[in-house]
Formats: C-alpha cells, structure tokens, sequence
C-alpha cells in the first residue's frame, strides 16, 4: 500500500467519525519569477502528504461515504507539445496507477464533476480560510449544488478545515517519513562538516554557503528547506540575517543556520564555529554555555514531557551563564521571572520539523487556540517557532514519533554595560530530536558541535 494511500484511509475514518463527507485539497500554484521564468516548483505540504502527486495544477478530492472511500486525483492531461518544453506529464491515467488513486480525471474537469461529488453529502472539508480564490470556488460549486434543491438535491450542511485534521495527523511521524528525515539530517550535517572545512579568514559568507548547497545537492536533496544563514562576527547577532555577503575576519565566529529538504522533508541544523578554527577564551566561555543549555535542553526532550519543559531547562543554564559573565545581574529566579535574560535570548528553544521547517501541529493540548509566534519564530524563520503567549492552556505533551528543534542560543550586541569581551558574539546550537519511548533521537549527531571536536576537524 502506498503510504500517502494510507493517510488518506486514516483522513477517511476522521471523517466517517465526524459524519463523512467529502475532502478537497489543492496543490500550490506555479509563481512566476520574472517576466518568462518561474521559480522553482514545490508542491503543497498538505496536498503531498495525501498524494505524493509533484505536479502543479492538480487537486485530491476524497469522498468518506458511510463504509466506503474514493479517492479522486485530478491533475494535467498528457500535452506533447508541453512536455516537449516543459517536461514529463504523469497525465490521468499514468497518475492513477502510479499514485494508488481510484479515479484520475482531467484538472479542467474540476468545477463540472465537483458539484456532483457535493451533492447529497453531508460535509465538506477544505483549506478554510486560506486562499479567496479557493473560496469563491468553492462557493460557486455549493452554489450549483443548491441550485438543484428543487429535484431534492441537497448540499453539505456542514464545513470542516481540513488544515486541522491533516496537522494532526503530520504531527506525529511514520516510518517512511522518519527514514526521509533521518537521511535529510545526514545529507545536512555532511554540508555543516563540509563548511567548517572551507572555511578561513578572507572568505565571503556566500562562498561558505555555497560549499552548503553543493553538499546537499550532490547528495540528493532538492532543495535548501530555507533560506540559508551564513553570518559572520556581529551579523550572527541577527536572528534572521540573510546578506550573506560580508567577508569573514580572523578571530571571529560563524554562525550557520542550515539544512536541506529532501523528498519534501527538512532537516534543520546550526552551528557557530571559530573563523580561523580556534575559539578565543570568551568565545569559548559563551559558547560552552550554550552547549550545556542544549544538553540540559535535549535530556528534557522526552515522552511524557511537555513542550515547553526543553525552553525552560535551556533558560535555566543560560541565565545561570549570563549571572556568572556579568551579562546580567540577580539571582536565577529574579533574572528569569523578570524576563532579563530576553535581552541575550529572545526565541523559543525548539519547534516542530516535518514536510515544513516550522512544521505544523498544535503546541498546546490538542483543541487548544495557537498563540501567535515570539520575536524569530516567523513561519519562514530558521530559529525557534513555539508560540510565546500564556494562553491558560497546557502546553502539548511529548510523544514517540514527534520531531523538534532544540536550539538554544546567546546573542551579545555591543553595548556599553556589557563586557567588551563579549562584544558582537552570536552563537547558537541547534539539532534535530526525534522523541522516542525511552527519551529523544539526535538525527543531527553527525554535525560536530564540541569544542574539541570542532577545533581537531578544522585543524585536519
């Protein structure tokens, strides 16, 4: 059985539970770059998730009706004239069989046959809310439904937002998706290896990151799963520096935030390393902290914990660090309720990972409203993505199957209350955790990120 085949069983019986119904989900559009060229093409992650389908112009429609399932593909038709300038077209037919769909019908047939599937069913299930054009289109086929209420038709009383159901159920992953996201942390952590050894002062960041994305291509991967971070000195500071351009000085450090997708799959991985390969005594002090942050941080990741508990083990090391710098001054517990460790550590130590870097799924209990994200957890971010907001609720509980970021980090801008020392020092740390039933898995581990460690590799 294919396994998006059985995603889609298991969409089925949500639906069945709540009444039955039909589903719709649409691929993402092509994006015109400039005037005659597109960018590159990435589907829908929730469309992938149920389909496995990589063409653009295409829909999955899946009836639950009372015991039985269909499901619907429609995608392109073979068009020889296309291909020839576009490429391969799977077309219905090709489609259905290699996908494990019941149907395959033409995308140009969408809003003749969707009325039909509407029709006398109880519910409908969509991206509520996500795109207006969608809607329209969606209103106008209930429309048509509505339309034959004279002959007894009648249309789907009920909506549903599919995004809620399908977060759910990406939340937690299967094998097939482990093993993706195990081979993606391994092509990316060869890139993080690859650039400690490229790199030496006089360098430009861009060249750094080159040597990244011809590691994650060279081994298969298809894409950057973001927009890669290569910031030198004080641009380390900058949680989502993109410039990417500025020459790297000895005696500096390098923070890249960094990882590849591979089969629709992050992986997501910093590390900060010394520029000419030996850490100065406070770039060594800083980040040894960090270092046992994350280690308190990944002991905390565990079934049966909740999400928050990793952030609130890091902070704890961190803000005991930044007391013993000089960084910040008062006991643990007063820096902490007082929030002024925030001014050297102002995200969330972790977030989801899957189809998307900031993967989704709720935070909270299940059911529970999603806070809006804090400070650098924007959906397209690199650095932590968990809501910051005290909702009442209970933060989520870990379990098997689950994969999150941990990544605590100290950002030190020049200030004059802060010790020279320190000056325009950035380091973060970050791995890849998937939780198991006797703690968590590092898919990263290949990544150096001790001291030695890092040091012996960039000396070899």
């Amino acid at each position: 059985m294919f396994p998006h085949d059985t995603r889609r069983q298991r969409l089925a019986e949500t639906m069945r539970a709540h009444g039955g119904g039909v589903a719709i989900a649409f691929t993402a559009p092509e994006v015109a770059r400039n005037r005659d060229s597109e960018y590159p093409y990435r589907w829908d992650s929730y469309f992938y998730y149920l389909t496995g389908f990589p063409e653009p112009e295409a829909a999955m429609v899946l009836v639950a009706d009372g015991a039985t399932t269909e499901s619907i593909l429609f995608c392109r038709e073979k068009n020889e004239e296309r291909e020839i300038w576009d490429g391969f077209r799977f077309g219905p037919e090709a489609a259905r069989e290699r996908f494990g769909f019941d149907r395959s019908l033409p995308f140009g047939s969408l809003d003749e046959e969707l009325p039909k599937l509407l029709a006398d069913r109880p519910a409908l299930w969509y991206a509520l809310g996500a795109d207006e054009a969608l809607d329209a289109r969606v209103h106008r086929w209930l429309g048509a439904v509505r339309a034959q209420a004279r002959a007894g038709v009648v249309a789907p009383a009920q909506a549903f937002d599919l995004r809620a159901v399908l977060d759910e159920m990406r939340l937690f992953k299967d094998e097939h998706e482990i093993a993706t996201m195990r081979r993606a942390a391994q092509i990316s952590s060869a890139a993080h290896v690859r650039a400690m050894r490229a790199t030496r002062p006089g360098c430009h960041e861009y060249e750094i990151e080159a040597e990244l994305l011809h590691e994650f291509r060279r081994n298969g991967s298809q894409f950057p799963a973001y927009g890669s971070i290569v910031a030198g000195g004080r641009n380390a500071c900058v949680l989502h520096y993109r410039g990417n351009d500025a020459r790297l000085a000895d005696g500096e450090l390098l923070l890249i935030d960094a990882g590849c997708e591979l089969d629709g799959y992050a992986s997501d991985i910093t590390r900060t390393y010394p520029v000419n390969g030996r850490f100065t005594g406070p770039q060594r002090r800083l980040y040894e902290i960090v270092l046992d942050a994350q280690r308190a941080a990944i002991d905390a990741t565990r079934a049966g914990a909740r999400f928050i508990d990793p952030h609130d083990a890091a902070v704890r090391v961190l803000a005991q660090g930044m007391i013993d710098c000089g960084l910040v001054a008062g006991s643990l517990d007063g820096v902490i309720e007082s929030g002024a460790y925030k001014r050297f550590y102002m995200h969330r130590t972790g977030h989801w990972l899957g189809m998307d870097v900031h993967d989704c799924g709720d935070y909270r209990e299940p059911g529970a409203p999603v806070p809006a994200a804090a400070g650098p957890g924007a959906p397209a971010a690199a650095t932590a993505g968990a809501p910051a907001a005290d909702t009442g609720k209970p933060w989520r509980v870990l379990a098997p199957g689950m994969v999150l970021t941990v990544e605590p980090g100290l950002y030190v801008r020049a200030a004059s209350d802060v010790p020279a020392e320190f000056h325009d020092i950035g380091i973060r740390i970050e791995d890849d955790a998937l939780v198991t039933s006797s703690g968590c898995e590092i898919l990263t581990v290949d990544a150096p990120k001790r001291v030695d460690d890092i040091e012996a590799l960039m000396r070899g």
